[in-house]
């Protein structure tokens, strides 16, 4: 398995901003299909031990994905994804935000603004994703909760995923 893909992640307080950029051993179809289908998602979106679960998910720009992340201890935290824009194979934005089983948002927790983009190079497909917050202290808050960590994990079950089909 290839250890030497490509992992950026920055930070840019001027504009609130998370940019991770990450390359994977896969095909563009392949790569896309894994971050906009329902049943591959819930292989990788939480970083291990943790599980990911969709309850529902309609990739369309107006439709939603409400999921959960499911703990070893039982936990479960609840999410969802207000897709607003889907360019085929190339791009698809979305609004995150924390939510209760029913979709219902908290409000205690900020949304963000995600931007997922999609590049073939050869053999692997880089993934560019902007996460915008609405401030610096939104930001800060899914820093300190992990967010960078979690995050590298949960791409790295990705890896195993396209690792195990070659």
């Amino acid at each position: 398995m290839k250890s030497d893909l490509l992992m950026n992640f920055t930070v840019d307080k001027e504009t609130s901003t998370v940019n991770v950029k990450r390359e994977f051993n896969g095909s563009l179809s392949n790569v896309w299909s894994a971050w906009t289908e329902a049943e591959i998602l819930d292989q990788w979106w939480a970083p291990a031990p943790w599980k990911a679960k969709t309850k529902r998910m309609e990739f369309k720009e107006g439709g939603q994905r409400l999921y959960a992340m499911l703990g070893p201890e039982g936990e479960e935290h609840w999410a969802l994804a207000d897709f607003t824009s889907i360019t085929p194979k190339t791009n698809f934005k979305y609004l995150d935000a924390f939510c209760d089983s029913e979709g219902n948002l908290n409000k205690d927790f900020p949304r963000s603004d995600w931007d997922v983009s999609f590049s073939e190079q050869g053999e692997t497909t880089i993934v560019d994703i902007a996460i915008k917050h609405e401030n610096l202290s939104d930001l800060e808050k899914i820093i300190e909760m992990g967010f960078k960590e979690g995050f590298t994990i949960a791409m790295q079950g990705l890896d195993k995923i396209f690792a195990s089909r070659t």
